[in-house]
């Protein structure tokens, strides 16, 4: 086991290394960091250490976008974010696929046993749950692995616990038996107000562990509009997923613009074949998308310059995803868009090399 690979999963350096600073790494200079509480700090090692090890081989197992981005950061960083991937995995597997990633009580009911559990885990108020009194046993398999994982990251880089909290109120509108259920959305707007939870919050988790240049609080509108920008590609490309599971993440309006509506989307989805009135509002909502990623770029050079390669490529990467639905014509239906691996691992390279180059001779 390399050196570097035995910091990021015990957060000890190894025999004969230099021992890592002891400021907290997630704040900025001039934000001194928020303690949650604690109790974390005296977690057995030999736990928490199994905690992130779960955490990273969830990441690695699913995110393929963002593993390979986080292996440009620190060492330090890297279990973080791993941590902040497998909680939102693991919440979005109870809406998406509850009898796989559960047994007993809906959705709803599970979404708010796992808020209870991380506002006593973080000595917070418990002003939920929402549904009704939940058996601990109905929590996921490993969640008091990422609950453990996740509790040291919010505690270390002093994450604020509200972006979690919107987060799960989006994926209540995900799950059926919430009072907060939508599966349709009449405009962008309404799309925002689901998107505020489910991707922007992301980018506002993420921000303290990246670390800034200034005031985080700079950074957090292109941190926000970077989620929404991954958010709306994924949107884009898993239409056909999400009517498999009665959901259409699209604006209603901007599709009725170009005459597509719901029936044309299942007719679509029926025959595997894209509607030319559908590849023209692809259009539109992949130039729509772009422009989020456009309003983000700027914000990265706020970032710590050493994060700022993964963050490039996890952008470059996931934009990719809307060219290769363009080189596909618009077939979202028959296929997934899907970024070659050489592409990737070549995006990623890229970036480290500029990472190394020194600054004078940036171009």
């Amino acid at each position: 086991m390399n050196n570097e690979y035995r910091t990021e999963l015990t957060g000890k350096p190894a025999p004969g290394a230099t021992a890592a600073p002891p400021a907290r790494p997630g704040a900025p200079r001039n934000e001194p960091a928020r303690v949650i509480s604690g109790k974390n700090s005296a977690a057995d090692p030999t736990a928490l250490r199994r905690a992130y090890h779960r955490c990273r081989q969830t990441a690695a197992a699913h995110g393929r976008t963002y593993y390979l981005a986080t292996r440009l950061l620190s060492a330090e960083q890297r279990p973080a974010v791993h941590a902040l991937y497998a909680f939102a995995r693991m919440v979005d597997d109870i809406v998406d696929a509850p009898d796989r990633a559960l047994s007993g009580p809906g959705p709803a009911a599970v979404l708010d046993a796992v808020e209870l559990t991380l506002r006593t885990a973080w000595s917070l108020p418990a002003e939920i749950p929402r549904t009704g009194t939940v058996r601990p046993a109905a929590l996921p398999a490993g969640f008091g692995d990422i609950v453990l994982a996740l509790t040291d990251t919010v505690d270390r880089f002093a994450v604020d616990p509200h972006h979690f909290w919107l987060f799960l109120d989006s994926m209540r509108m995900d799950a059926a038996d919430s009072p907060l259920f939508r599966n349709r959305y009449p405009d962008m707007t309404a799309l925002h107000e689901y998107m505020r939870g489910s991707a922007a919050a992301i980018g506002l988790q993420l921000l303290p562990v990246l670390g800034t240049t200034g005031p985080r609080a700079a950074a957090e509108p292109a941190a926000a509009a970077l989620g929404n920008a991954f958010q709306l590609t994924n949107f884009l490309r898993d239409i056909g997923e999400d009517l498999d599971r009665d959901r259409i993440y699209l604006p209603a309006d901007e599709l009725a613009a170009f005459g597509v509506d719901e029936q044309l989307l299942t007719h679509c989805h029926r025959t595997r074949r894209t509607d030319r009135r559908v590849r023209r509002a692809l259009q539109h909502l992949i130039a729509v998308n772009r422009d989020l990623y456009r309003g983000a770029h700027p914000g990265i050079e706020l970032l710590s310059p050493r994060v700022r390669p993964a963050i490039r490529t996890a952008a470059a990467v996931y934009a990719a995803i809307l060219d290769r639905i363009e080189e596909n014509d618009y077939d979202v239906f028959a296929r997934r868009a899907v970024v070659p691996n050489h592409r990737r691992l070549r995006l990623v390279a890229g970036a480290a090399l500029l990472r190394r180059r020194p600054l004078g001779h940036a171009r």
